[in-house]
């Protein structure tokens, strides 16, 4: 008995889903998760694993069905037959993956959303209904450049000048590098990814001002002075992290919380997080920065509150007499990096991946 084609389409078909579904969800291919957002970010890449993994069961089975069905024959010297096209099949292979990209769109919007990419705080009345789309790219571009002549406040320096008063961010922070204007008509101050959908409107629970520089990050405590070349922080808490560049552009990345995040001169970014397991996990600059970019390394340790507590007690005792003494002491004609080698070895940071211009 021959068993229709329409048969074998479904049983083909039922196989690839349970096989596309098993590996999507199966493929062990990403860290671990450490921080709450890494939950939203790991579901889209497994709906998207999953997708990619049907279309390519797909197009490579009709590619080698097709490849062993009408391949040439010993003898066989005659012409294939003349096929024009077919509109349905071509309308098919057209609008189905316009819905899956139009699906993917959708939900990556709707994590972006979730992971704070579309925080409110972040816009600085944007009269959005006043700009024609016609402006939308290059306002986005502007993001990136100085918008000269704008009369509006300077978020960028107001921020900035916030995290100045801090000493301790004020002795690693480059003031020479002027903060640019928001971008014209949606009001940007810099890339934000803030509070997550259910921690909207709610202050973080820990902020931390964040340097960088060739080739080393720096990691400054407000109101603490402490300032250390490897981040801590509290499991459970949500985590700020203000930050600025001493040079060129930079980017924040540790695999482990699924979060990237550009560090530019002249503007003040911030990325927000939560850490759920406790670990130590490597910091990586993902944005190729100089000849030694690949050393800019660092770590952040996610550990309980009172690990979290007892270490920034023994950071205050080792940093009270000697950082606030050299904080104090700096020449104004001193560079970040002359003020800051003295003190490399004890922030946590190695010699070779710190740019020194003397």
């Amino acid at each position: 008995m021959k068993i229709p084609s329409s048969i074998w389409t479904l049983i083909i078909g039922i196989v690839l889903t349970l096989v596309s579904l098993w590996y999507g969800q199966n493929h062990g291919l990403l860290p671990a998760a450490a921080a709450d957002e890494a939950v939203l970010i790991d579901g889209l890449f497994s709906a998207m694993l999953t997708v990619s993994i049907g279309i390519f069961l797909i197009v490579e089975g009709v590619l080698l069905y097709s490849v062993l069905k009408y391949r040439r024959r010993p003898g066989d010297t005659e012409d294939g037959p003349p096929i024009e096209g077919n509109v349905p099949l071509e309308i098919l292979w057209t609008a189905i993956p316009a819905i899956i990209v139009i699906g993917i769109s959708v939900y990556s919007f709707d994590v972006y959303n979730q992971i704070g990419g579309l925080n409110p705080h972040s816009v600085h009345e944007a009269p959005i209904m006043e700009e024609s789309m016609s402006m939308a790219g290059t306002a986005i571009a502007a993001t990136l450049s100085d918008t000269p002549g704008s009369t509006k406040p300077n978020l960028n320096q107001e921020k900035f000048d916030a995290a100045m008063e801090d000493p301790g961010t004020a002795a690693v922070r480059n003031t020479e590098i002027s903060q640019m204007q928001n971008a014209p008509g949606v009001g940007s101050v810099a890339p934000t990814l803030g509070a997550s959908r259910e921690k909207e409107g709610q202050a973080p629970q820990l902020v931390v001002n964040v340097s960088a520089l060739q080739y080393a990050w720096l990691f400054t405590y407000p109101d603490t002075e402490v300032t250390v070349g490897e981040l801590h922080v509290p499991i459970g808490q949500e985590v700020e992290l203000n930050m600025s560049a001493n040079d060129v552009i930079h980017a924040f990345w540790v695999p482990e919380f699924r979060l990237k995040q550009d560090v530019i001169p002249g503007r003040q970014t911030e990325v927000r997080f939560t850490p759920r397991k406790e670990g130590t996990y490597t910091v990586v600059c993902a944005e190729l920065c100089g000849p030694y970019h690949g050393a800019m390394q660092t770590q952040v340790i996610v550990e309980s509150q009172e690990a979290f507590d007892s270490w920034m007690q023994e950071q205050l005792v080792a940093s009270k007499d000697n950082l606030n003494q050299a904080v104090a002491m700096n020449p104004a004609d001193m560079t970040v990096d002359e003020f800051l080698a003295p003190y490399i070895q004890e922030m946590g940071i190695h010699p070779e991946m710190l740019h020194l211009h003397r």
